[in-house]
């Protein structure tokens, strides 16, 4: 399954500016997160709801965020 993360990517760039000080919010590598972003690794759990913080989201927003699928 293939997942959409331009949500993602764009509240990133609004909140942190780059993807690089988003994963140093995070504590996880650089790699890790591209990784993530580009769906050879999954998210894990408190990974999704620590975003959710960082962003000052809801945890109604997870979907939005995290399980939008790529349309064909």
């Amino acid at each position: 399954m293939r997942w959409d993360y331009s949500k993602l990517l764009g509240k990133i760039r609004e909140v942190f500016g780059t993807q690089d000080a988003f994963a140093d919010a995070m504590g996880i590598g650089r790699t890790s997160l591209y990784a993530r972003l580009n769906g050879t690794a999954e998210w894990k759990q408190n990974e999704m709801y620590k975003a959710l913080e960082l962003f000052h989201e809801p945890l109604s927003m997870l979907g939005v965020y995290f399980f939008a699928l790529k349309v064909r």
